[in-house]
């Protein structure tokens, strides 16, 4: 199975003006763990995650003030859509990370999270084992 079949390709853009609160309502709004940071001045694609945003409050940092920009990971490992979701995984787990941006050249197309991966790994008519009493 190749990441084209894994991923999401609807893909939260935002940019590096946005402050964490904005972000933070965005991808609640959508149910996402992450957004994709366009700064086309800047550092080109980046992602900023929820983990990003929690490491921000525990450090006190204000989310109506800080920006995304200045949370964004521009140190990002980017898949393309004809990856296997094995190598994905393995990309994942080296780097330890959930989410890889998902690139058509330059262009993001996509984005695969390890919830993804798991959803096409799963049996899909299997249901979980009752928890013990």
């Amino acid at each position: 199975m190749l990441v084209r079949d894994a991923m999401s390709t609807m893909v939260l853009t935002i940019g590096p003006n946005h402050t964490l609160r904005q972000a933070a309502r965005l991808m609640s709004a959508r149910h996402v763990g992450a957004a994709v940071v366009l700064d086309p001045d800047g550092c080109g694609v980046g992602i900023l995650t929820e983990r990003d945003i929690l490491n921000a409050l525990g450090q006190n940092q204000n989310p109506d003030l800080e920006t995304a920009g200045s949370h964004t990971t521009t140190d990002v490992v980017f898949a393309t859509p004809s990856w296997t979701v094995e190598e994905a995984a393995a990309a994942m787990a080296h780097g330890g990370f959930r989410h890889l941006i998902v690139l058509d050249g330059q262009e993001p197309v996509g984005i695969v999270s390890v919830r993804d991966i798991i959803r096409r790994w799963a049996p899909a008519r299997r249901q979980p084992a009752p928890l013990p009493a």
